[in-house]
């Protein structure tokens, strides 16, 4: 996201290169890119104008301290007042309340509140061990409340069933009764979207805002809608006492203005980002990391997190057990690995968060390969017998050519992912000292179970 404003300010901190002090001459090629690059990043225009005069005053005439160059210390200046643009501080959601805590889901058709209502219902099961129902109160799409049901079970979440011949206020008070009298943590209520904002839809959410009282009234916006994103949020803002908004399709190659002139406009933090299409793709949004990541700084401690979240810290532990006895690295360890990689995002999900400069050396056109070469070896592996995973040393000429035509490949494809297992074993014959078990170990006792 905002890929502009990165490359942009990369170019400009190399001019300031060799200054003694920020002025405002050496300042205004800075903030004419910024301006620029957030411009094209189809951010606000009074956004833009406040955040480029609050950076000129706050880095006017800042003494360049230890190793920093006038370039980097601007991006610093830069950073912190992104940051702050986007919210300051992270924003949890709120559910001290007497349970259930309703949640209240808001926005347009299309802008991706069902499938959002469900990740939120994944994360909160998943990460804060909640019992957790959702309810569809929109009756007017066709198969808006069956795709809730479908996609409320691929959450691990509970769904309260509704018809298109009930009233929205009718469904929520059952729900409400529901998930009151069967002991449910929290109540996720979807409410019905329009293409564009009107009077019956504003004054039917009203009404559901009015019954309810739901503690957390979260609105759904497009990232890729751009300014007119802002402008939804706004009016439904001027209509709810919005208490958050969560931004959809982050992963997505939008201009991502949305991100910067959201918070800015209509006041309700930023609380949560959806980063993907998969069930478990939202994640809470931090404006201090999200301002990392805008300036190519990268987002480390995401890609930790995730790691702690999706890798299988007990298989890794077997893997490093069975290295330590002795015993033979075989095509079941080999593709497990590939298998924990892709939990993690495959090598892009992994890359996205990485430095700017990072990424850079590593090419898009090397990624797209990679990704395929690992999506081929899988296939080649699932291609195998069991016996011919467990002990590769029989796979020889004919098993290739079978194996090759059972994957779709060439045989030197299945040459390539041997002599790339064989690889691997040889470097984890290397680690059988026990130093790879301590490490996991290590990782173990920092793993959440």
């Amino acid at each position: 996201m905002l890929n502009n404003l990165t490359q942009r300010l990369s170019r400009v901190v190399k001019t300031l290169k060799g200054e003694a002090r920020i002025t405002e001459s050496n300042i205004q090629d800075m903030l004419r890119e910024v301006r620029l690059a957030l411009l094209e990043a189809d951010v606000a225009l009074p956004v833009v104008r406040e955040f480029t005069a609050r950076v000129k005053e706050k880095a006017l005439g800042q003494e360049v301290v230890g190793s920093l160059t006038p370039g980097q210390a601007l991006v610093g200046v830069v950073q912190r007042e992104l940051a702050d643009l986007m919210g300051g501080d992270a924003v949890p959601l709120n559910l001290a309340t007497q349970p259930p805590a309703i949640v209240l889901m808001a926005g347009l058709q299309g802008a991706g509140k069902t499938t959002t209502t469900a990740k939120l219902a994944r994360l909160l099961t998943e990460r804060q061990k909640k019992k957790v129902l959702t309810v569809s109160c929109d009756v007017y799409r066709p198969a808006a409340i069956a795709q809730l049901q479908t996609v409320t079970a691929q959450a691990g979440a509970e769904f309260f069933p509704s018809s298109p011949q009930d009233k929205p206020l009718d469904i929520a008070r059952r729900a409400v009764d529901y998930a009151r009298s069967h002991h449910f943590d929290v109540l996720l209520v979807d409410t019905a979207g329009r293409l564009s904002v009107d009077e019956a839809m504003m004054r039917e959410i009203q009404e559901l805002h009015g019954a309810l009282k739901p503690i957390e009234s979260l609105f759904v916006v497009d990232a890729m809608q751009g300014q007119d994103a802002v402008n939804t949020a706004r009016a439904f803002h001027d209509t709810l006492p919005l208490t958050g908004i969560v931004l959809t399709k982050l992963d997505g190659d939008a201009r991502g203005g949305a991100a910067l002139s959201v918070r800015q406009v209509t006041g309700a933090p930023i609380k949560f980002a959806g980063v993907s299409e998969k069930i478990d793709g939202l994640e809470p949004f931090d404006p201090r990391r999200m301002a990392d990541r805008i300036l190519g700084m990268g987002d480390i401690l995401a890609l930790v997190e995730q790691a702690q979240r999706q890798v299988d810290i007990d298989a890794a532990q077997q893997l490093a057990a069975k290295v330590k006895s002795g015993a033979q690295f075989d095509l079941n360890d080999f593709l497990m690995q590939l298998q924990q990689m892709n939990k993690m995002g495959g090598l892009q999900g992994m890359l996205d968060k990485l430095p700017a400069e990072m990424q850079a050396k590593a090419g898009q056109a090397d990624m797209n390969r990679a990704e395929r070469d690992m999506r081929r070896m899988q296939g080649i592996i699932h291609s195998m017998t069991p016996q011919e995973r467990h002990k590769p040393e029989v796979i020889k000429a004919t098993r290739k050519r079978r194996i090759a035509a059972g994957a779709g490949v060439q045989v030197q494809d299945v040459n390539r992912l041997l002599k790339q297992y064989e690889q691997m074993r040889d470097m984890m014959k290397k680690m059988k000292g026990g130093k790879m078990f301590k490490m996991m170990q290590r990782m173990g006792g920092m793993m959440p179970r």
